[in-house]
This record gives C-alpha cells, sequence and structure tokens, in this order.
C-alpha cells in the first residue's frame, strides 16, 4: 500500500510539472510579419505554454485589419485553432481629431499607429545596428480593410467580443492566466471597469509599455524620454490598468526594447529554417528595429533574460496637454496616495541569449 501511495504522488507530481502555463494574448497585431505578429508567435511556439486566445486593440493599426492579418499569421504558421476575438476599435477618451489638433499646437510625435501614415526615424544604435523603416501605414477609416499580401484567411474571428472572452476565461482559470498586453490597454481596462476581481483573479500582467529614461540618440526618445506609443494612444486605460489589483505587474519599457534589435544575422538565421513559422517571417518579417513586443513575450517565458529592473510606482499623465500620456514614476518615499502600484520595470538584459532564444523559437515546429 506504501508502495502504491508513494507511484501516486510520484505521477500527480510528473503531472503538475507537465502542466503549461496558461496565457492570454492582447495586441495590436498589424501585419504582415513585424513585431506584433512575431511576439505572438513568440508564445505560440513556445513549449509548455497554452495561448487561450487573442483579443484584438486598435493600436498600430485598426482592430479589423488587424484581426484579419492575426488570423492569416495562425493560418500560415499552423496555430488556427487559437481563438481570436475583435475587442476595442477607439480609445477609452482620446480622438483622433484632438490629438491632430494638439500636435498642430504643441508639436508632432513620431508615430500615430491607426491614425495615419507614420515612418520611423533612421538612427544608428550603440550596437551598430540601424533600425530600418518600419513601414508607412495607409490612412483609412476604421472598418475599411487595407491590402492583404499574403492573402485573406479563411478562418474567422469567434462572435464573442474580446472584453468578454478576457473575462470568461480568467473565470474559467482563476489565478493560473497570465494577460500579455503588448498594445494599448483599451480592453484590459473595460475588462477591469466590468469585472472589479478581473485583475486579482489572474497570475499578473505583462506590459509592453512606459519609458523611464532610455540611453539612446534616437530622436524619438532621446527628446521625449517619457513617451511610449502604446500608454500614449489611450492613457486613461494604461492608468486603469496599472492601478488594478494585479498579483504583479512585469513592464518591458523603451528603456530595454531599444537594446534589443532584429538584426538581418537573425532573419538570415530563421530564414534557413523551412518550418511554417519561419517561412512567414523570412516573407513578411523584412524591416529591421527593436524588438518590442518580442522582448516582453521571451522575458516572461523566462525572466532571467532581464538583467536588471527597477521597482517604481507607475502612472500614466493624464493631463490634456503636451506631457498627456507619459509615463509617471515615483520611488516609495515620492508616491502620492492616490493607489499608484508597484510594477517591475525592465530596463537591461542579457541581450544575446534573447536573440538566440527567439531564433529558437522562430524555427521550432508549432508547439503542439
Amino acid at each position: 500500500m506504501r508502495k502504491l501511495s508513494v507511484a501516486v504522488l510520484l505521477l500527480a507530481a510528473g503531472l503538475c510539472s507537465a502542466q503549461k502555463r496558461l496565457v492570454l494574448i492582447d495586441q495590436d497585431g498589424s501585419g504582415p510579419g513585424g513585431s506584433n505578429q512575431m511576439a505572438m508567435l513568440a508564445l505560440l511556439q513556445a513549449p509548455n505554454v497554452e495561448v487561450l486566445g487573442i483579443t484584438m486593440v486598435t493600436g498600430n493599426a485598426w482592430r479589423d485589419e488587424e484581426t484579419l492579418h492575426t488570423l492569416r499569421m495562425l493560418e500560415l504558421t499552423g496555430h488556427a485553432h487559437v481563438p481570436v476575438a475583435r475587442g476595442a476599435v477607439f480609445p477609452l477618451v482620446r480622438t483622433e481629431k484632438e490629438t491632430k489638433l494638439e500636435e498642430a499646437i504643441s508639436g508632432g510625435v513620431a508615430w500615430l499607429g491607426a491614425w495615419g501614415e507614420g515612418q520611423t526615424t533612421l538612427v544608428e544604435s550603440a550596437s551598430g545596428v540601424i533600425p530600418m523603416n518600419a513601414g508607412k501605414f495607409r490612412e483609412h477609416g476604421p472598418y475599411e480593410i487595407g491590402p492583404m499580401p499574403e492573402g485573406v484567411p479563411a478562418i474567422k474571428p469567434i462572435d464573442e467580443d474580446g472584453v468578454h472572452f478576457l473575462l470568461r476565461q480568467v473565470r474559467a482559470h482563476p489565478h493560473e492566466v497570465t494577460i500579455y498586453a503588448a498594445g494599448p490597454m483599451t480592453n484590459i481596462a473595460l475588462a477591469i471597469r466590468i469585472d472589479p476581481e478581473f485583475a486579482a483573479l489572474t497570475k499578473g500582467i505583462v506590459l509592453m509599455g512606459g519609458s523611464l529614461n532610455p540611453e539612446t540618440d534616437d530622436p524619438e526618445f532621446a527628446t521625449s524620454p517619457r513617451h511610449e506609443f502604446n500608454f500614449w494612444f489611450d492613457p486613461e486605460a494604461a492608468d486603469i490598468v496599472l492601478r488594478a489589483d494585479w498579483p504583479r505587474v512585469d513592464v518591458t519599457t523603451v528603456d530595454v526594447s531599444i537594446k534589443a534589435p532584429f538584426t538581418q544575422k537573425m532573419l538570415d538565421a530563421i530564414a534557413k529554417a523551412q518550418t511554417p513559422t519561419a517561412r512567414y517571417i523570412a516573407a513578411w518579417s523584412q524591416d529591421r528595429y527593436y524588438l518590442w513586443d518580442e522582448l516582453a513575450a521571451c522575458a516572461w517565458l523566462d525572466p532571467t533574460l532581464i538583467t536588471k529592473e527597477k521597482l517604481v510606482y507607475m502612472d500614466v499623465n493624464l493631463s490634456h496637454g503636451p506631457s498627456y500620456g507619459d509615463t509617471l514614476t515615483w520611488t516609495e518615499a515620492f508616491k502620492p496616495i492616490t493607489g499608484v502600484r508597484l510594477v517591475h520595470a525592465q530596463v537591461n538584459l542579457d541581450l544575446p541569449r534573447f536573440q538566440q532564444m527567439f531564433v529558437d523559437l522562430m524555427t521550432r515546429p508549432a508547439a503542439e
């Protein structure tokens, strides 16, 4: 009887160790290829990870266009079984009209996302890599669909909206799901407003967003060190999310992201593989820029990639002026008494290990 009990315990321990980590992806999935799609692939390709679904939010492009690019990516890379739900089309408060008026008064920003053409700055980084033009987005309305050079997907998004999909999945797996949010946080904020227990029922949230004091000569950040697109595009949503009752908040900042370039050497290594994901990236991820969202995903998969972080209280500037949407931070001694939360703000990484991990993920067969 004793031997049987020990065997049962060992079997149970083995099953627990083999249990997959659960994650929900909330993303602005512009495409084809590019940082948004490759970041989702990092989680989709990872062993011992189950992506419960993907919720789309307007950010780099409009929601409906992003949804089609994401569905097509899933088809081409062997992940068509993953459900995709459409979330918010517009930010909670910020509008395109007001933003463009403010630009005329206070000066422009480098990237408007769905609201117009944008072009990244050509600069030489400290690593010697020249970030290339990430491409111009054709300006059009929220429900128009731009060109789909990779082909139109045959699969469809689910009927359920993204916010309620998030709520349902977290309630179905209490304290087991990590939220990975790598776009504007409109969907996450709406989920919190609908269900105040939403954040506390997760394992935590991983954010790509915020900027502290990036060390760079890239004028987009050198002259505006607290500006970052995801926080800026929907500041009110970011404020709601950063103040929610998460068990843990990890933030991949501009400071660390600009230290993680997507190099030609990495693309060449990926292109040599003949797996579906490698073929997709070789075909559609031709631009060389920072691996913003990919680093956030990989740092969740392996936290030891991050070699330095700052524990700070973080929020977003909601004053409607030139600094609207900028990152705010405080130390323990100077934080306000308004419910700001402590976050793990990433500022440095083991670059060679990250780059190798990313190439390995992009060249492996689709996860079972």
